[in-house]
């Protein structure tokens, strides 16, 4: 496994995060816990999450995921130090319409939330899910600003944030000598590129941010199992992914197998590659849901593309 600082913190990450969304969804918590202990065993030290994970499975009320890797930290002789925990804050918890965005009312209420499930009492990196229009910049950050100087939380990130909404949080904290976000979580693969590059990739290399992709396989489409010549598996995921299926998109999966093949490598390690090749992404997000998953995802590892199969990517992904 290789390691990186994220962004301008002390946190050195592998360049891999384990990504938790499947967990208490498609995957139970007996197999989570087997993902986690060999990623972990793997060299993979960095795990995000989210407090709403997964409230959309049916039953389930959120938080489960943050219960999940609690109950194996618990189990585990992995040292607590070891491991760099991720999770954000912003979305619906409960049925209580005020228990969610991102006041300090809210964040104050659901730091302490998450530390408890987690069973930790510091999480390091702590992360804006996504903007909060009806709550300024400056109580977010100042809130934030007091869970790190209480030390329940070390550094702070974003993600889904748009170029200006990034720059004015970090205009508010030099303004307010408050802290600042230190990474940004985008929407980010071969398949949606336009949403992070151009401003929001510029943002991030002025300002010294890690990048943490989240959905580097675009939900799965990347791994090339979907083909013009089968029909569509009939799952939620496989829906959500149906977006992507376009005459372009399947031109690069021709390109990304072609690689593949020269490379002696799956698809998908190629698309995780052309992340991994790029100077400011610290760690693409994988989220497998099975250990034959993980163990492709792992193969990515170390894999950095030459300029002439990034060009040849280019081509067929812009």
């Amino acid at each position: 496994m290789n390691y990186r600082y994220l962004g301008q913190t002390k946190l050195q990450v592998s360049e891999l995060c384990l990504g938790t969304m499947q967990f208490g969804w498609s995957v139970n918590e007996t197999e989570s816990f087997n993902i986690i202990s060999k990623s972990v065993g793997h060299g993979i030290n960095f795990i995000d999450t989210a407090n709403i994970y997964s409230q959309w499975a049916k039953g389930n009320p959120g938080g489960t995921a943050e219960t999940i890797i609690g109950n194996w930290l618990s189990k585990t002789s992995v040292p607590r130090d070891d491991l760099i925990i991720a999770t954000k804050v912003r979305g619906q918890m409960g049925t209580d319409p005020d228990n969610q965005g991102l006041s300090k009312s809210h964040i104050m209420q659901a730091v302490e939330d998450s530390l408890r499930r987690l069973q930790i009492d510091t999480i390091d990196l702590y992360q804006t899910h996504w903007p909060d229009e009806d709550t300024s910049i400056d109580e977010t950050l100042s809130a934030m600003d007091t869970l790190v100087k209480q030390g329940k939380v070390r550094y702070i990130g974003c993600s889904n944030y748009q170029a200006w909404q990034l720059i004015d949080a970090l205009w508010s904290s030099e303004k307010n000598n408050l802290v600042q976000f230190d990474s940004l979580q985008p929407h980010y693969s071969l398949a949606n590129r336009s949403e992070y590059e151009g401003d929001l990739s510029a943002v991030c290399k002025k300002y010294k941010l890690g990048v943490i992709p989240y959905s580097p396989l675009a939900g799965g489409f990347l791994t090339g199992k979907y083909r013009t010549d089968k029909p569509l598996p009939k799952s939620v995921r496989a829906n959500k992914t149906q977006k992507y299926m376009t005459d372009k998109n399947y031109i690069l999966i021709a390109a990304l197998q072609s690689l593949a093949k020269n490379r002696n490598k799956s698809i998908s390690q190629i698309a995780l590659g052309w992340l991994l090749s790029q100077s400011e992404i610290t760690a693409p997000i994988i989220g497998p849901r099975t250990i034959t998953q993980l163990r492709d995802n792992l193969g990515s590892v170390g894999l950095r593309l030459t300029d002439a199969e990034l060009e040849k990517i280019d081509k067929a992904s812009t």
